[in-house]
């Protein structure tokens, strides 16, 4: 199977998983499940799914095991963006090439809508795809990850810092913390929604997975100045005319794509033990800083 074709069977999988772990959009209350469906389904790179499902070859993770968490990976990442995009937040109109879930509906109920997926990705962690352990182990990683001291925290910091500078060393703090975290539990909860995985296969995700979480933000701050608003889906430009540091700002734009090929050679430096196995999450590697290519 090609990586083609491979990503596509992975995608197909996870949008047909989305529709059934979401509430349909007929059940009461209706206009919030309807919101809840609008921002999920039928967008979205899907990189955390495809991350999941790359590690959990790894450990011989059922296929519908890694369904269930990359469905509740996605969630709590739609949620962010659906709270992200709000006028309290970074007030943008587009995302995903449709408008903002506040701009479709209204304020109140994009609030609610995240509230509600990230309620949701917690129910779908504990249907009965998965064991009790798994349960626990899952739960709590995408819970660290979309916390105060994973995304939501990153969140904080980066509204804090607009219109301030910033060292990049305080970028790539925030940048580990906002985006990171969620990529690096969706390539934890993938080795853990299988076999027990050792230390050392977690340590090596671990690496892996903090040069994807960052070079997945480098590039994004690449395409925020090189990219037009239709190839992103959301508003080219933003992060300049908002103020806020970003890696092209601090480093420059050649600087940054050089960043973004180191960080790529980690990537594939942290696989080498696992040889061939991890041809998937090489390729993940290569998906996100040859955006930029």
């Amino acid at each position: 199977m090609t990586f083609d074709q491979w990503t596509r069977q992975v995608l197909d999988r996870v949008e047909s998983a989305l529709d059934h772990y979401l509430p349909a959009a007929d059940v009461q209350p209706a206009p919030l499940h309807d919101a809840m469906r609008y921002a999920v389904l039928g967008g979205g790179k899907r990189v955390r799914p495809l991350l999941c499902h790359a590690a959990g070859e790894l450990t011989n993770a059922a296929p519908e095991a890694l369904d269930a968490a990359a469905c509740a990976l996605e969630m709590i990442h739609v949620y962010s963006l659906v709270h992200d995009d709000m006028p309290c937040m970074d007030d943008d109109d587009m995302r995903r090439g449709k408008p903002t879930v506040h701009v479709k509906y209204d304020e109140p109920t994009a609030l609610l809508v995240g509230d509600a997926l990230q309620s949701q990705a917690f129910v779908t962690l504990t249907s009965h795809i998965l064991d009790a352990q798994h349960q626990a182990s899952l739960v709590r990683e995408l819970a660290l990850a979309s916390g105060s001291i994973g995304m939501a925290g990153g969140q904080a910091i980066d509204l804090a810092s607009v219109g301030h500078a910033l060292t990049r060393e305080q970028l790539e703090t925030m940048h580990r913390l906002k985006t990171g975290a969620l990529l690096r539990a969706a390539v934890r909860m993938g080795a853990l929604a299988g076999e027990t995985p050792s230390a050392d296969t977690l340590a090596s995700l671990d690496k892996y997975a903090a040069a994807v979480g960052l070079a997945f933000q480098v590039v994004d701050d690449i395409l925020d100045v090189t990219a037009d608003s239709a190839t992103l889906g959301k508003t080219a430009g933003k992060d300049a005319k908002d103020g806020k540091p970003t890696y092209v700002s601090i480093i420059g734009l050649d600087a940054s794509r050089v960043l973004a090929q180191q960080l790529r050679a980690d990537a594939h430096a942290a696989l080498e033990p696992f040889g061939a196995r991890a041809q998937r999450l090489a390729e993940l590697a290569d998906l996100v800083v040859n955006r930029v290519s």
